[in-house]
């Protein structure tokens, strides 16, 4: 019997499925020196402990992508060690901040499953739920993911796809607790802008671009404990090329949108996301947003902002889709997501 783990293939997967992921993980201050070295990460309540506790907080949490991307590793050589393609994300909520000591672990439920038309691959849904120490959901996601058949005899499952919410509704976002921006430094922050300051439709051009790099992505891969076979080994591909992250991307259009977005600083909600297109090392990232939607939340002086967030790689960059409904080949990411921001 073979003691290593050769990963789940489609017809793995049953519905309703809960997979209780391996090797939890305790964060510290490294992770975020180094997720800041990564990416241009530089909003400031995840840059200073006297800014977060100013704003009411116990202390700097880790990004909140940096969490994400530590409970998203932990669930890949369950799901997607042979994904085809992770092909889409809904009803992401962070529940709590994470703060350097904590230990996050994840557990994931099948909802869905979906045999495509090749026989050759299907399509798995899941819920991941990442807890800390205490047992605390800190965030929850659903994605969906491609997977190969092991086996092409094996029969299709019943079609299931679940029902998911295009947008989460702005009384379901759950503001950290203590958090209050009445006394924000906007000098500190780094730009004057606050939530009154934008409209809906206003799009921003993030002007900066950042060229990816093999060895930082495939550093970034590691530090989250991903070991998908896309991202390392050369051979896995037909094209011999090493597929960067989704995640990498994510957090570099992140990062970028400072330039315009400094004061959205808590990622809150998840509402959709895409990676349109693959990408590979040598392409420049680009990012631009649009304000979706705005709301007030109960917290005092916090409001928060839908977001549409595009990762570009030249082309025109406002234009997403052909006259066939399909992303554009330059489009890499296309992110629907909650932040707060002071009022």
């Amino acid at each position: 019997m073979s003691k290593t783990n050769a990963g789940r293939f489609f017809e793995d997967y049953t519905l309703g499925q809960v997979i209780e992921h391996a090797v939890p993980r305790t964060v510290g201050e490294g992770e975020r020196a180094l997720y800041h070295a990564l990416y241009p990460a530089r909003h400031a309540l995840y840059s200073s402990d006297v800014f977060a506790a100013q704003s009411g907080l116990e202390g700097s949490p880790i990004d909140d992508l940096a969490a994400f991307h530590v409970v998203f590793g932990k669930t890949v050589p369950d799901i997607s060690l042979n994904a085809v393609a992770n092909l889409g994300y809904a009803e992401g909520r962070w529940l709590l901040p994470v703060y350097p000591g904590d230990t996050l672990r994840a557990v994931s439920e099948v909802i869905g499953l979906k045999q495509n038309s090749n026989g050759k691959t299907g399509v798995v849904w899941v819920r991941t739920t990442g807890l800390n120490q205490m047992e605390e959901p800190v965030l929850s996601y659903v994605r969906w993911v491609m997977v190969r058949k092991g086996n092409l005899d094996a029969p299709a499952p019943e079609t299931h796809v679940p029902e998911l919410a295009g947008v989460i509704a702005p009384e379901d976002l759950m503001i950290p607790e203590g958090l209050d921006f009445t006394g924000y430094d906007f000098a500190l922050a780094g730009e004057p802008h606050r939530w009154g300051d934008y409209a809906v439709g206003e799009k921003i051009d993030h002007v900066d671009g950042v060229t990816i790099e093999e060895a930082e992505h495939m550093l970034a891969t590691r530090l989250w404990q991903n070991t998908a076979k896309v991202h390392f080994d050369a051979t896995f591909r037909p094209d011999g090329q090493r597929l960067i992250y989704g995640g990498h991307i994510i957090s570099m259009a992140r990062a970028l949108s400072f330039n315009g977005l400094a004061n959205a600083q808590m990622i809150v909600g998840l509402n959709g996301g895409a990676h349109a297109n693959p990408c590979f090392s040598g392409l420049t990232v680009k990012a631009w947003s649009e304000v979706l939607d705005k709301a007030e939340t109960s917290a005092p002086g916090v409001g928060a902002v839908r977001l549409r967030l595009v990762a570009v790689s030249g082309g025109d960059a406002f234009t997403l889709k052909g006259e066939d409904g399909k992303y554009l080949p330059h489009v890499l990411l296309d992110l629907d997501y909650w932040a707060l921001m002071p009022l």
